[in-house]
């Protein structure tokens, strides 16, 4: 904590240098480590506070023996428990965009559209999820399903370690259930696949040369109103030396289209340097690394039993409609974990 708090401190005697401000985007960038810090810091002094406010009254429930003071006590205690819980799953957040916003891709595999039903679940699930921790959670861009649900579609999710929470989602999810579009109610079995990265929050994280960008605008589809579905808003760019395809028709405006598909853009470009950048590492170690995308990291299994499993972590539940509802905290906190128990396997190899 000490240490922390000398390095907040250096940060703030260089945030007030005279000079700073000759070069913004070095200024910009500093401010935000200082801000990061400073919210990474505060649950730690409350947490402090709290137990050294603790202290105290126990000293005083010892002297006076009373009943009051030692139920505050118990509730004290549980309530630095849950604040310790929460400070040990923040140590976990040790990647370099975790603290960042995340945009969360869900697109319908084999399946028809029971697929396509499973994408809305999903997104459902995961925004919900966005809810109970006070996130905000955007649908920017939807392709609906030809007959229910979303071929695709792509939301952001801000909040605090949004992308950090949720970085261990990629992949494919499978679903089994009693299929609501079949006349026979036959048991069908759905996948989906749903890639997380970091929302870019600093422009020049990522440039982008103009002459490589196509863009294309279009009538926006589905719901929307008139307006939305009248005028040629919506807009796709491709980036041509990549391939890589981004669309936005959620807003009314074909500007605010564009800006949202240019943060989705440099948000895919960058997850594309850091995969590179990790196959570069790989090929150093001579690992076979498994590819996230394509591979079922889950099951959610209705039909005709109650199960959902991480096939990654073996971490499993029967209460499957309480995580369709949101209730996925164990299964991320699983993963992360994991994942950091791994990494620190391969650097000792």
């Amino acid at each position: 904590m000490a240490q922390r708090d000398s390095e907040l401190s250096e940060l703030e005697k260089q945030a007030a240098a005279p000079d700073l401000w000759e070069n913004p985007q070095a200024a910009q960038k500093l401010h935000a480590d200082i801000a990061r810090r400073k919210r990474e810091l505060e649950p730690m002094r409350q947490l402090l506070s709290k137990a050294e406010d603790l202290a105290i009254l126990a000293q005083l429930a010892e002297e006076e023996s009373s009943d009051g003071e030692a139920a505050e006590i118990e509730a004290g205690l549980a309530e630095i428990e849950r604040m310790t819980a929460e400070q040990e799953l923040a140590q976990l957040f040790t990647g370099e965009y975790d603290d960042h916003n995340a945009l969360i891709s869900i697109n319908a595999g084999a399946g028809g559209t029971e697929s396509c039903d499973w994408v809305d679940m999903l997104s459902r699930m995961y925004g919900r999820w966005a809810e109970q921790h006070g996130y905000g959670w955007e649908i920017i861009d939807r392709t609906p399903g030809e007959q229910a649900g979303s071929r695709g579609l792509t939301a952001c999710v801000t909040g605090p370690n949004a992308y950090g929470r949720l970085r261990g989602e990629r992949g494919v999810h499978r679903l089994v259930r009693i299929s609501p579009f079949d006349a026979a109610s036959r048991r069908h079995t759905s996948f989906a696949s749903v890639d997380a990265i970091p929302e870019v929050e600093e422009a020049d994280e990522v440039e982008i040369n103009p002459d490589d960008l196509r863009v294309d605008t279009f009538r926006a589809t589905g719901a929307g109103g008139q307006h939305v579905n009248k005028t040629d808003s919506a807009v796709r760019m491709t980036h041509l030396p990549t391939g890589i395809v981004v669309s936005c028709q959620n807003e009314r405006s074909q500007h605010k289209n564009r800006a949202s598909a240019l943060r989705v853009l440099k948000a895919r470009l960058l997850e594309l340097q850091r995969q590179e950048q990790e196959k570069k590492l790989a090929e150093l170690r001579g690992e076979q690394t498994e590819i996230a995308w394509g591979h079922q990291i889950r099951s959610y299994v209705l039909h005709p039993y109650q199960m959902v499993k991480d096939h990654r972590t073996a971490h499993e539940t029967g209460n499957a409609a309480a995580v369709l509802e949101g209730a996925i905290d164990d299964f991320l906190e699983a993963y992360l974990r994991y994942d950091m128990a791994r990494r620190a396997r391969s650097h000792t190899e």
